[in-house]
């Protein structure tokens, strides 16, 4: 994958980690039972033009976790 590729997917990535250290209620409305992951991914799989660009933020995120996981997992 090119850089020019990768590079809308990190910005996703950084923006949607922007918003973690505000709570809960300033980030949704009143009554929202969704979680952010649950609203980004119902937008992923939407027509809505970009909203590819969110799933694959969301594995690139998920992929990213699971290997810092796996490093913090191992045992010196």
């Amino acid at each position: 994958m090119h850089a020019r590729a990768l590079a809308p997917i990190v910005v996703l990535v950084v923006i949607a980690g922007c918003g973690a250290g505000q709570s809960g209620k300033s980030r949704t409305a009143a009554g929202d039972s969704l979680t952010e992951r649950q609203r980004d991914s119902i937008l992923a799989q939407s027509k809505i033009p970009g909203a590819r660009a969110v799933g694959k933020a969301m594995r690139v995120a998920d992929s990213t976790s699971a290997g810092i996981r796996a490093a913090d997992s191992v045992t010196p």
